[in-house]
């Protein structure tokens, strides 16, 4: 079967370099992981192509996406730049492939970057084409440019700390599927008084109830983590289903805690 939708549970691998990233991926994979979300930006596509070529998981079992770094966001580099993260992560198509930021400062305009990603799907160098970090008016334009329905997932910070209402709501409402990224906050949520309590209710650990929280939303979340039992753990989220109340003790604690905020980041909603 080929995973034509975004998978609800992918495996992140911001910050993971060199062997630590070939471990993860070939943990992941070992444990039922089948999306893997890596980027340009991250150095780590070649490292990421050799742990799926070494899995032995067949090709169509996998989802994989990349992302476009803001160098390459014009008309001359998209293309080759996206054909380079096909050789170093040894396939002939990703399944998804995001603009990972807005042009800074809007250098480049929106249409302009997403009708060369449309480019790229037509060509078949991309199953699905998607954004990240857009903000409500990135994503207006970019739905001005290719169509809400050709967006896959806009891929945003959303954890307990930074609930992201406004662009959530409005996504939500021109039909745009939300991945979350950082939905752990960098393990921040393990300190937090409200998720450990549900987790000790549950059985389960606070980072489970995070992403149980995402899940449950509609989110695809993309955890990160170097350790077999936390990848394992991770994907066990799952099976956990909280209760409303439960639901809205979360949501009373978005503090706008924004934890990527790069200096070339938009202006946020």
């Amino acid at each position: 079967m080929h995973t034509s939708t975004l998978p609800a549970l992918g495996l992140g691998t911001f910050r993971l370099k060199d062997q630590q990233v070939i471990d993860s991926v070939r943990n992941g994979l070992d444990l039922g992981y089948r999306h893997i979300d890596t980027a340009q930006i991250y150095g780590n596509e070649a490292e990421v192509g050799q742990a799926m070529a070494d899995s032995g998981v067949a090709r169509d079992d996998l989802f994989v996406t990349t992302k476009i770094w803001t160098e390459n966001l014009s008309r001359d580099k998209l293309l080759p730049s996206l054909k380079e993260s096909l050789h170093k992560l040894r396939l002939d198509q990703v399944d998804l492939t995001l603009i990972h930021w807005p042009s800074p400062q809007d250098e480049l305009p929106v249409a302009d970057y997403l009708q060369a990603l449309a480019e790229a799907k037509a060509q078949g160098l991309t199953r699905l084409i998607g954004i990240s970090n857009f903000t409500i008016a990135h994503m207006e334009q970019a739905i001005a440019a290719v169509g809400a329905e050709a967006i896959a997932t806009n891929q945003v910070e959303i954890h307990p700390f930074l609930q992201n209402r406004k662009v959530i709501d409005f996504a939500r409402a021109k039909g745009i599927h939300l991945t979350a990224y950082m939905p752990l906050a960098y393990g921040k949520v393990m300190e937090d008084a409200t998720l450990l309590e549900i987790a000790a209710r549950h059985g389960v650990s606070a980072a489970q109830v995070a992403l149980a929280w995402s899940l449950q939303q509609g989110f695809a979340v993309i955890p990160s983590s170097t350790r077999r039992e936390n990848l394992a753990a991770n994907l066990q989220a799952q099976q956990l289903t909280l209760s409303e109340a439960e639901m809205q003790a979360i949501a009373a604690l978005d503090r706008g805690e924004r934890l990527a905020n790069p200096g070339f980041a938009p202006q946020w909603d």
